[in-house]
This record gives C-alpha cells, structure tokens and sequence, in this order.
C-alpha cells in the first residue's frame, strides 16, 4: 500500500520538499500467490519462505516504517538464500547468501520467477 505524506505533516519540524515517498508492501495477492510459487517449486528444490511483517510501533531512523520482506530457502543451503523487498514501487531481489542485489523488478510476481519460474508468466497477470 502507498504512503502519503501530508504537507501539513512537512511543515512541523521537517524540511519541506517536493518529494512524495511512495511504498508498496505485501499484499493478500501476493501472500496467496506466494503459496502458490511455493507448492509448485518444491520439485524444483524451493523449500520454504518467510514474510516477515513490519512492526506497526517501530519506526526507522528517519520517521518511516519498516518494509515488509520475503525470505526464501532453497533446498541446497540451510540459510535464506534469496530476500525479496518493495523498494519504492518496485520489487528487489537480493541473493542472501552473496550478499548480492540481483535485480529490481516491476511486479513480486516476476521476482519470484527470476527465483524459480515455476508458474507459467501468464498466470502473474492474474496473481
């Protein structure tokens, strides 16, 4: 879901800008379609995922909430292998294991068949 900030909200002890910060997080869609990916990559050696929700009473450094994330094993490494964030109104896709920004992706969908593509793409339009 977007978050808006109100420019009455800038007026009181922030420094006015034109700068709307806009962040997505997960929706049902996606928690849905994530059970999905999951059931069907299994025989490709996805073992399991992680959404770990934001904490509604922690707020980050600069006054924003945390994002919500996804982590992914995968059958050959006991530790999360791939995190999946919102960055803006984007998806990115970070190997865990590496260290290592893979890519950033217009829908959580694809980033999840970057992972696996074990749905057909087709089936993300209606995800």
């Amino acid at each position: 879901m977007a978050q808006v900030t109100h420019l009455h909200d800038l007026s009181h002890g922030r420094s006015a800008s034109n700068i709307v910060p806009l962040r997505q997080g997960l929706l049902p869609r996606h928690r849905e379609y994530l059970l999905r990916w999951l059931e069907a990559g299994q025989r490709m050696g996805v073992f399991d995922a992680e959404i770990a929700d934001a904490s509604h009473d922690v707020v980050n450094v600069d006054g924003t909430a945390p994002v919500d994330h996804v982590l992914v094993w995968v059958r050959e490494n006991p530790d999360p292998a791939y995190m999946l964030r919102p960055q803006g109104m984007r998806w990115v896709l970070i190997d865990q294991i590496r260290d290592h920004e893979l890519g950033s992706y217009a829908s959580f969908e694809l980033a999840l068949h970057v992972i696996r593509p074990v749905l057909p793409l087709a089936e993300t339009c209606a995800a």
